[in-house]
């Protein structure tokens, strides 16, 4: 069980060493939430997609309602 444990941490610090050396950028820091970054706008299309999805709504609702009478 402890030959596990070693393999693994020799992999981890292997995998570490690899990463730093080939110039990535690698942030071990977590997620970082810049505030600074802007926001892209919805698309057009979407306040349409939405008015055509809520006035299908009360006709699918009327359509179900009248097949269950």
């Amino acid at each position: 069980m402890w030959k596990l444990f070693v393999g693994f941490i020799v992999f981890a610090a292997l995998a570490l060493y690899i990463l730093t050396k080939s110039g990535g950028d690698i942030d071990m820091g977590g997620e970082k939430h810049d505030v600074a970054a802007p926001h892209s706008e919805a698309p057009a299309s979407a306040p349409v997609a939405a008015a055509a999805a809520s006035e299908a709504l009360p006709a699918a609702s009327a359509a179900a309602s009248a097949a269950s009478m």
